[in-house]
Parts: structure tokens; sequence; C-alpha cells
């Protein structure tokens, strides 16, 4: 069970959000108007923890570059509005998905049952496959 923490508040002026022209069908109306929501978060200059702005950079994230730069491009709703929120929604997310520390993994050992039904099938395996050798009988 992860370790519960508060959220962390990324502070506005550390984001820097465009608005864009969104992609794909919409009309005339599409070419026009910059609905569509462009928002870059650079991790190494922000004032997030240390630990958590590590734990960010050596996440494999797509939208994490080389530069340690976050991008997010949202473009789902017709409102810049909409999608300004939603970019921030999905930082958030990003930020909080590394924010919760699993426990350490205990190692246990196999029960008593589970090693002898393992040695069962190996020896009915065992079994199984000496009977497909030749016998040696001419």
């Amino acid at each position: 069970m992860p370790t519960l923490r508060t959220r962390i508040a990324i502070p506005p002026d550390e984001i820097e959000i465009t608005a864009i022209r969104a992609q794909g069908a919409g009309g005339q109306n599409v070419n026009k108007v910059a609905n569509a929501v462009h928002l870059r978060f650079a991790i190494a200059a922000s004032s997030l923890p240390d630990e958590i702005r590590e734990r960010l950079l050596k996440l494999g994230d797509q939208r994490i570059s080389k530069e340690g730069v976050v991008v997010i491009k949202a473009q789902e709703f017709r409102s810049l509005e909409k999608n300004r929120a939603e970019a921030l929604r999905r930082l958030q997310a990003l930020v909080d998905s590394v924010a919760v520390t699993a426990r350490k993994r205990r190692p246990t050992k196999p029960t008593r049952g589970s090693v002898a039904k393992r040695l069962e099938y190996k020896r009915r395996h065992a079994q199984v496959k000496a009977g497909r050798r030749s016998q040696g009988i001419e």
C-alpha cells in the first residue's frame, strides 16, 4: 500500500501555457480559432522538492523531453479554458504519480505446499519426457 502524502502545489508562474490551433476535423472554425493548449513545465528550474524532481526526471514518460521539460498538449475540448484546465490536471496527475512512494517489498519464502506442488509437477513432467525417449530395443 503506497504512503499517502499531501498534494504538491505547482506554482502557476513556473508553467508556460500557449494557445495553439487544434488539429483534426472541425470545419472552418478550427482554422481561425486557437483552442488547443500547449503546456510546458521545466522540471529542473521548478520549485518542486528535490526527490520529486529526481523521480520526474527518471520517469520514462514520453511527455518529458531529454532536456527535462514536460510538454502536454490538450485539444480534447472546443473551449480554450477547458483545454487549459485539462492540461493543468494532467500535469498535476503526473507530479502526484511520483509523489507517492510504494512500500519496500519484503521477500517471502515459498510455502511448503507450493514447493511440494512444483516438485510433483517436475516429477510428472520428467516421466512424460522419459516416456518419449527410445528404449534402445531394436
